[in-house]
């Protein structure tokens, strides 16, 4: 937008039309020669502050990355030694399982040792009892 389209009156009438018109006409070349100077540094200036702010968030984001890594290697070796725990946990589980397991087949043959040589008395008993009164 020029800087004045027109000047008063009595300025024409001082200097005349054409000075006065010259003169507008040479604000308005400065005037559009700033402004154009003016948005020129303002996208300059963009330019460099949009490079700083790229180059801030390639930081942050850089140093985000840095910290997630980190933070996954910490819980990759938590999560590690609890499943070796877990691990050790369970093989005591299982030995200890299976020690019950072979102590009550143990009991358990014992036991079926001890009925099955009840019975073949029994059963012998009874069938010398049935055979000594069948004479």
């Amino acid at each position: 937008m020029p800087v004045t389209a027109k000047l008063s009156r009595r300025f024409y009438e001082v200097l005349g039309d054409e000075i006065a018109t010259e003169l507008v006409t040479w604000f308005n070349d400065v005037d559009a020669t700033y402004r154009a100077d003016l948005r020129q540094l303002n996208e300059l200036n963009f330019a460099r502050f949009d490079a700083k702010v790229e180059q801030r968030f390639a930081e942050a984001d850089a140093k985000w990355e840095r910290r997630l890594a980190q933070l996954e290697a910490k819980w990759e070796q938590r999560f590690g030694r609890l499943e070796t725990q877990w691990e050790q946990r369970f093989v005591q589980l299982e030995s200890g399982m299976a020690r019950g397991f072979a102590e009550q087949r143990a009991d358990l043959l014992r036991w079926m040792f001890v009925y099955w040589g009840g019975s073949v008395v029994t059963t012998v008993g009874l069938v010398l009892l049935v055979l000594g009164a069948v004479r």
